[in-house]
This record gives C-alpha cells, sequence and structure tokens, in this order.
C-alpha cells in the first residue's frame, strides 16, 4: 500500500481502499442475489469511499465545486455517469454522496448502495430516497450555489490575478503544476501536459512562457521509470544552472540532476539509507539538498552533501516531516509538519492540521510556527531577506498565499482568490518564490486544471489580516485570523448537519484495538476463486459433418493479495477430438516472477472442394494437437521492459480427416489417416519493452518491441528468431505509426527439418514451421492479401490452376507497415467528432512483406518453396515481395469488441482490389 510520510495521508489511504472492500464484500455475499458491480458507475463508487474516508469537511473538493458553479457547470448524476472524464468522479461523487448523506442521514448511502447494484442507480434513487436523480441533480445545483457563491463575491476571478506564465486560467484540459523559479526569477520549471499522454518536466522563460528546455521524456529515457511530480518539480542550484528533480527508477527513488542549457543529465544519485524521497531543496551554498524522506512509511528530514556523497539525518520520529525550503543564510529549514500543540496524538490516532516548522540545521531543535489555529499551512517559502515566511493555507475554506513577518508574527494575505492555488492533492506544493529576486510563482485551480502564474516582489507583501474569527455563513469577511473550525466555504453542503460519518472521523478512540491483546498472523496464501469466464456451449446433430460441440469456460484463481495467480480453462470446437484445455500458475511475489504451466490444444484447419465433375463434395479436416509443458520466468528491469526465459516440451500430433460426401445419394465416405507426431524442446530468451499508451481501438503513441531467440530441438532441429518493433508518434489529431517485423526459423530447410520436398502448402506437418503473410490472425499480416480471398478464386477452389498463393508461405518472413490513424468519433478529448459510444479510427495505411524458405549469397535473392506440379524441378523459386495500400476503420463496439474493416489496393495479384474484416484491435 502506499505510504505518504504523514500519518493523516496514510489514514485516508487505508480508509478509502478500505470502504473498497466493504463494497466488494456486499457485493459478492451469497444472501446479495442478483448484485452487480457493472451497475454501479464510477463516480458512486469512488465518491462513495472519499465521503466515508473524509466526510464532508474538505477545502481541496469545496475548491472543485466554486470553480464549476463559477463556470455553471456543475455536473448532474445523468452527465457523472456517461461522461467521466470531464468530471472528475472522486471530487464530484464525494459532494453527491456528502448531500445525500446530509438530507437523507448516513445510512442512506449504504442503502443506496446496496439497491443501485440491483436495479440500477436511476431507479434505486426513486426506491430508496424517493426521488428521480434529475431532480436531486438539481436540488443539488442549486444547493451548490446558494452555499458557495456568496462567499466568492469580492474575491478575485483566477483569470485576474498575476501574469499567466503557463497556461491560461480557465482554458481547456489545463495541467501546469510543481513550479519552482529559478533564484534570479528569470525561468521557472514546472510539470506540464503538452497533449493528453506526455506529461514532463519543462523550464520556461518566466516573464514570456516559452518553453525552453525539455526533459528527455520517461518513455523515451531508459534511466528511469516516472517523475514524482505529485510532490514537486525539483530545485535549482543557487546559480541556476542546473535543477535536481526526483525520479523512479530499478525499483528506488534518485536524484537526478540535469544541465538546464542542455538538457541532458549530468549525474544520478541513489541515497541507500532512504527509501522514498521527495520536495528537494538545494543549499544556498551549493553544497548540499536537503530533502523529505520516506522510510518505513515515516517521513523525516534529510541532508544529502553532494561532495562527500553523505546523508545526514535531521528528525527521527513519527510526526510528518514535508516540503523542506533554506533559509538564505543556509542556517534554517522551514518545512510542513503536524508536530506541536494540537498536533498529531499517536495513541489515539487523532491528527492534527499541517503547520509550518523552522529546524536549526546544526543543533537540530525545532520551533513550531503556527499563523492559523485552524485549517492547513504547508508549502512554506522564505521571502529573499529571511525575514519572512510565504505559505498556503485554507484557513477561511479557500487556498490562498499567506506571508508571516517571522520578527512581528504578523500575518498578511497575499492572494484571495475565488478557487484556489493548489497542486493536484490538497498538499501538493503549489508555490515557489525566487531566492534572489523574490519574484512569485504559483498554480491556480480553474477549470479542472491548473496553471502556473507569477507575482512580481513588490505584488507578494500583501494586505495584513485583523485578528477575529472565522467567518460563517452569515458573513463573508474572511480577512481575520481564525481561532475556530473551518467555515463553510471549505465544507461540503449541507454544512450545518451532522451524521454518522462525521460522528466517527470525529471519534478518534472508537475501534482502536487493544495491542496487547493482539495475535498477528501470517496472512494465507491460499488460492480463492476470483471469477469464472462466462461459460458457453452449443452443439449440432447429424448433417454432413456429423456431431459437433463448441464452447468453453474459465475459472480464476488468486491469492489475497494478487501475488498467485492460476487459470483453468477447457474449450471445444467440433467433436470430441477437438476438446483442449489447460491449466497456468504465476507467483508474481517477487521482482522475479515466473509461472508453469501445461496445456492440450486441438486445431483444426478445413477445406471443401468438388470431385467427380462436381458430384461429390470433398472436405478436408487435418489436426494439429499441441501438448505442452512449460515453464517461465519474466525479470523486469524497469517498469517499461524485462527480460522473459522459457523452457518448454511440445508434443505435436497429426491427423486428417477425409468426407466424400454424394451430393445425389447423400453416402458419406470417411477415412482418417495420422502421421507420426514430433517432439520439440525450446527454450526461450526474450527482451520485451513496451511504453505505449493506447487509444480506444489502437496505441496512439510509445513504442513497443520484442526481440526473442528460441532454440528448438528434438524431432526438428531448428531456431526460431522474432523482431518486432513499432512505434508510435501523436501530433494531435493524428498518430503516424511505424512497424518492422521479421519472424523466421533457421535450419528448418535443412535436412530433416522440412517434410514432403520443402512444400509448405501441401506437407501438414510444416506448419509448425511454416510462416505467412495472408493469415490476418498471425503476427505478420499484409492487408488484402488473406488466404480466404485467394480460395475464393475458381483456380484455387478447384485445384485447376495456379492460386498464386505459395508466396505467401516461407520459413521465414518479414514485413513493414505505416498508417496514418485519425481519431474520427470517440471522447471530445480524442475524436473530431464526439460520439463516445461506438469511437471510430479512420486510418490511411501500407503494408509490404515477403515470405521465404532460403536464401541464395551468391546473388543476394531470397528463394521460396513451390509445389513440384507447378513444374519446377527443384521445387525453389525466387521469392516475390508483396505490398498494398489503402483505407480502413477500426471500430469499438460499446468496449466489447475493437474491429477493422479495411479496402485494400493490392499490386501483386489479379484481384486488384480486396475487402476484409479483423476482429481485433490495431497493432
Amino acid at each position: 500500500m502506499p505510504l505518504t510520510g504523514s500519518y493523516k495521508e496514510t489514514d485516508h489511504v487505508l480508509g478509502h481502499e478500505l470502504v473498497h472492500s466493504f463494497q466488494y464484500d456486499i457485493a459478492l455475499r451469497r444472501d446479495n442475489q442478483g448484485f452487480s458491480l457493472r451497475n454501479m458507475p464510477l463516480w458512486f463508487i469512488e465518491g462513495m469511499a472519499e465521503y466515508l474516508s473524509v466526510g464532508r469537511q474538505d477545502s481541496h473538493t469545496a475548491m472543485w465545486l466554486r470553480d464549476a458553479a463559477l463556470r455553471d457547470d456543475l455536473p448532474t448524476i445523468r452527465q457523472m455517469t456517461r461522461d467521466m472524464q470531464s468530471y472528475f468522479p472522486y471530487r464530484y461523487g464525494q459532494a453527491y454522496m456528502a448531500y445525500i448523506g446530509g438530507k437523507y442521514g448516513d445510512a442512506a448511502v449504504t442503502d443506496l448502495y446496496k439497491m443501485s447494484g440491483r436495479v440500477g442507480v436511476d431507479s434505486a434513487f426513486v426506491y430508496t430516497l424517493g426521488i428521480s436523480t434529475d431532480s436531486l441533480s438539481a436540488e443539488w445545483k442549486q444547493t451548490v450555489r446558494d452555499t458557495y457563491l456568496p462567499y466568492t463575491e469580492g474575491r478575485t476571478p483566477v483569470d485576474s490575478v498575476g501574469t499567466p506564465v503557463l497556461g491560461t486560467p480557465g482554458a481547456d484540459r489545463q495541467l501546469n503544476i510543481s513550479p519552482a523559479v529559478s533564484p534570479d526569477g528569470r525561468y521557472v520549471a514546472a510539470i506540464s501536459r503538452q497533449n493528453i499522454f506526455t506529461t514532463n518536466l519543462f523550464v520556461a522563460d518566466a516573464e514570456t512562457g516559452e518553453i525552453v528546455q525539455e526533459l528527455e521524456g520517461t518513455r523515451s529515457n531508459p534511466h528511469f521509470d516516472a517523475l514524482r511530480f505529485i510532490n514537486s518539480a525539483g530545485a535549482w542550484s543557487p546559480d541556476g544552472r542546473q535543477f535536481a528533480f526526483v525520479t523512479f527508477a530499478e525499483g528506488t527513488n534518485e536524484i537526478n540532476t540535469f544541465n538546464v542549457k542542455t538538457g541532458e543529465v549530468t549525474r544520478r544519485t541513489v541515497v541507500k539509507e532512504v527509501g522514498a524521497i521527495q520536495n528537494l531543496a538545494w543549499s544556498p551554498d551549493g553544497q548540499s539538498i536537503a530533502f523529505s524522506g520516506i522510510d518505513g512509511g515515516l517521513s523525516d528530514l534529510y541532508v544529502y552533501n553532494l561532495e562527500e556523497q553523505s546523508v545526514r539525518q535531521l528528525t527521527n520520529d513519527r510526526y510528518a516531516a514535508l516540503q523542506p525550503t533554506w533559509s538564505p543564510d543556509g542556517e534554517t529549514l522551514a518545512f510542513t509538519t503536524d508536530r506541536g500543540p494540537d498536533g498529531t496524538d499517536f495513541e489515539t490516532l487523532r491528527y492534527g492540521d499541517y503547520r509550518l516548522g523552522l529546524i536549526d540545521v546544526g543543533s537540530r531543535e525545532i520551533e513550531i510556527v503556527r499563523p492559523f489555529q485552524a485549517g492547513m499551512q504547508h508549502n512554506p517559502q522564505f521571502s529573499p531577506d529571511g525575514q519572512s515566511l510565504y505559505f498556503i493555507a485554507d484557513q477561511d475554506g479557500f487556498k490562498d498565499v499567506y506571508r508571516y513577518n517571522l520578527n512581528t508574527e504578523a500575518v498578511y494575505r497575499v492572494t484571495k482568490l475565488q478557487t484556489g492555488v493548489s497542486g493536484i492533492t490538497a498538499t501538493s506544493p503549489a508555490m515557489s518564490v525566487a531566492s534572489r529576486s523574490g519574484r512569485m510563482m504559483f498554480s491556480v485551480f480553474s477549470n479542472s486544471g491548473y496553471s502556473v502564474v507569477a507575482l512580481p516582489e513588490e505584488e507578494t507583501e500583501g494586505t495584513q489580516i485583523r485578528p477575529g474569527t472565522t467567518p460563517t455563513a452569515d458573513t463573508t469577511d474572511s480577512d481575520s485570523l481564525s481561532t475556530n473550525a473551518l467555515g463553510t466555504a471549505g465544507t461540503l453542503p449541507p454544512s450545518e448537519t451532522s451524521g454518522i460519518v462525521s460522528d466517527y472521523l470525529g471519534d478518534y478512540r472508537t475501534g482502536l484495538p487493544d495491542l496487547q491483546t493482539v495475535d498477528p498472523r501470517r496472512a494465507s496464501n491460499r488460492l480463492h476463486l476470483d471469477y469464472v469466464a462466462p461459460p458457453s456451449v452449443g452443439t449440432s446433430f447429424g448433417g454432413p459433418f456429423g456431431t459437433q460441440v463448441q464452447g468453453g469456460v474459465g475459472f480464476f484463481f488468486s491469492d489475497m493479495l494478487g501475488n498467485q495467480n492460476l487459470s483453468v480453462f477447457v474449450q471445444a470446437n467440433g467433436t470430441l477430438r477437438d476438446v483442449g484445455g489447460g491449466a497456468f500458475y504465476t507467483n508474481r511475489d517477487n521482482r522475479l516472477n515466473y509461472g508453469v504451466g501445461v496445456s492440450h490444444i486441438p486445431s483444426r484447419y478445413g477445406q471443401i472442394g468438388l470431385a467427380s465433375g462436381g458430384r461429390e463434395i470433398i472436405q478436408y479436416v487435418q489436426r494439429i494437437y499441441r501438448s505442452q509443458v512449460s515453464t517461465q520466468a519474466s525479470y523486469p528491469l524497469s517498469q517499461t521492459n524485462r527480460f522473459e526465459l522459457s523452457l518448454g516440451g511440445t508434443r505435436y500430433g497429426f491427423d486428417t480427416t477425409v468426407r466424400r460426401i454424394d451430393r445425389l445419394t447423400g453416402q458419406i465416405q470417411e477415412s482418417r489417416q495420422t502421421s507420426d507426431p514430433l517432439y520439440l524442446t525450446q527454450v526461450g530468451l526474450a527482451y520485451v519493452g513496451d511504453f505505449s499508451s493506447s487509444g480506444l481501438t489502437s496505441p496512439l503513441q510509445g513504442g513497443r518491441y520484442r526481440f526473442q531467440v528460441t532454440p528448438q530441438f528434438g524431432s526438428r532441429n531448428f531456431v526460431s528468431v522474432l523482431a518486432d518493433w513499432r512505434r508510435y508518434f501523436y501530433r494531435e489529431p493524428f498518430t503516424f505509426a511505424f512497424r518492422g517485423l521479421h519472424q523466421g526459423n533457421y535450419g528448418a530447410n535443412a535436412e530433416g527439418g522440412l517434410v514432403g520436398g520443402g512444400n509448405l502448402r501441401g506437407q501438414f506437418e510444416n506448419l509448425i514451421v511454416r510462416e505467412t503473410l495472408g493469415d490476418p490472425y498471425n503476427t505478420g499480416f499484409v492487408r488484402g492479401y488473406s488466404f480466404s480471398s485467394f480460395f475464393d478464386q475458381p483456380a484455387c477452389r478447384t485445384g485447376t490452376g495456379d492460386c498464386g498463393v505459395e508466396y505467401l508461405y516461407g520459413t521465414r518472413m518479414a514485413m513493414a507497415s505505416a498508417e496514418v490513424r485519425v481519431p474520427l468519433l470517440g471522447p471530445e478529448v480524442l475524436g473530431l467528432s464526439t460520439f463516445e459510444y461506438v469511437p471510430v479510427d479512420l486510418v490511411l495505411f501500407g503494408d509490404a512483406g515477403v515470405a521465404w524458405t532460403s536464401e541464395n549469397f551468391d546473388d543476394w535473392t531470397l528463394r521460396t518453396s513451390v509445389p513440384e506440379s507447378q513444374g519446377v524441378a527443384s521445387g525453389l523459386v525466387t521469392a516475390q515481395p508483396i505490398t498494398s495500400a489503402g483505407l480502413s476503420a477500426r471500430v469499438n463496439l460499446l468496449g466489447a469488441i475493437v474491429f477493422e474493416m479495411f479496402y485494400a489496393r493490392t499490386f501483386q495479384r489479379d484481384k486488384p482490389w480486396d475487402f476484409g474484416l479483423i476482429l481485433r484491435p490495431g497493432w
């Protein structure tokens, strides 16, 4: 589970996830027949978990509601259910649950959940609350407006504060967070999203917002997997030439330093004594970096000496120690904590609000600074003269920037926004002050997004706040020092009610176990049934093809943590000889994942023709019985690439059934032939990577690759090679996709490799080493050259002529593809036209491929095998490349299936145009 370094935040995470546990428990009870989680929209599931774990006093969610009310974009229940991308389910779902709990009682929340799982949300509201979702939505929206809009009067709109630097306040889909301004105030580093996929660290001109440097993306840099951007962007060196940031690489946190001018990472530092690292602060003398480190779930302050490569721990307790920043003289660190009077009580788990702390780096003595006696105060920043601390507080329900004079203890308001100064989470750093120029940068929230604005030093003095009390519902005066709890502006409506949830959240002792009586036991690692794949079965009797059975079922088991998994399946597709199944076990308890499996899979291949002048129908049914025992291991190098090792043994059995059906008499003659089985042992090694971002029908950005070598020996000896490389470049709204593929069975055409004179088409036993370009469901397929389109031709169907299909076979193949993908229909964030129920991509494509069985290095040609019946004595001819181009449409049908319809212009066959359908997502 994620440990945040703060007991309060960890308690929130635990509480939220435990609500999900109880939700699943209710859904899976035997006495709760007919309950389906599919009836539950995401906003209901996550909103309920947020409300029951946080309650209604939440200035962060209130900020979201004020913003939506100001823009007249408060969502209805119908909108949240249908458009999850436009309305964040956690925040708005929590607000709706708070309203239902406040008006109907908190028990109504769980009653509504139980009923919704049976009859759906719309009907459950009527049955449980006696009101339709449309009517309740209208009530809730009006209540939110009446509650919050009066408090926004006299406050600054987001488009009127400071100078926008990154993003435009109020614009759509803005994500510019964690600003860190350079010491001279000329540049700002921040985490920004330039399109729907790329979130990266950028350096921009602090005046114009022009991007001057971009860190090499996490999707292309093999040295780190992810930026820790929720906690902070990083820290500037005192000379402004370098920038340090935290990355996640190979399972641990690193401090990376990159040259701002060149954009190159110049130093990677692993602090072995500390687990997680966040909130970097570079010392004024340039010799050390302070940070908040988390070890064993507890956060403490550390100082790392860059020259000596040593770390010194400043705090060592259970209190939160977050967001450190240096004083100009380098002797003091200001930080965010929950210690001090009325702070966190670890005996009763009563959590104190965040406040500011000052620690002397030499003596480690700590002084608590709490300008407000209510609400959160965090993200401290020293003024250039060291006489003041800037910080963010929500003492009146609004998250604003304040200044605290360390000498006079006077408090000054710097901002007074209608929405708030905020990062992604309630506690994310959102403000930075230049250590020399005093220029301030902070991220403001608007239109469900974040923009970075700047204030010059002369505008950061602020207005002094007079002593007073927190504003109530009867007053909008928030320029006072608060002494009580948060006001109505930070509480979810209806704000004047209490209930079961608030009582339990305020009761710190109920439910705490007696630690003396706790009997710790090791969690069970037994496997339990998770779910059953929907079974299907169908049969047919009589007729020319006899009794046929189709269907299948799967069972999936796992332990409590999901580290051990077992899947068992049975499938049928024909007669009893076509029944197969398998069982696979995987263990992911450690970094080295491993698994074992056993399976028996029959595969049928058929062809129907005419004989005796059309009087007889001849049906050929060829089967391969693949019985396999295998074991495999996977070792991830990072989140995007890994090594795989496999070892297995396979038995291939073969038989051919020939049915002759007399069309006049109906008489059926059936014969069956079997071939000697083949036995192979495989040892495979693969290097695999995937850093792609998927769309609704195919990947849109990033890349994938797999390079694999598999020696196989036994009845035949050969080496299988696979090289599959794919790259996707997203240039809104287009995706340019490229692919190169090679599959080969080297040594398969040597002595003892192929049977039947090297005839890959005629000899069924050669299927195990055959690679093709004509099967739409194989890895390599050139559109317009499917086998089915060839076999429909009279010459191929009757066997009286040259099909031209031999050029699609080989023991080796290579192909290349290029596509331009355009999202025609889809959600607003992706589609040219908004229609999210059936997303459709239009694709311009070009394919090219060649299949061969041997290479002639004398004239550098590729050769392929053809049947002797075509009059080629040697059985070898020069391989012929095939190409096609055309247009296709990929359709995601209600999320159930993705298919592609294509119309291809072929250049190496008599049929110039070909239409096809493929039931799978795009490559």
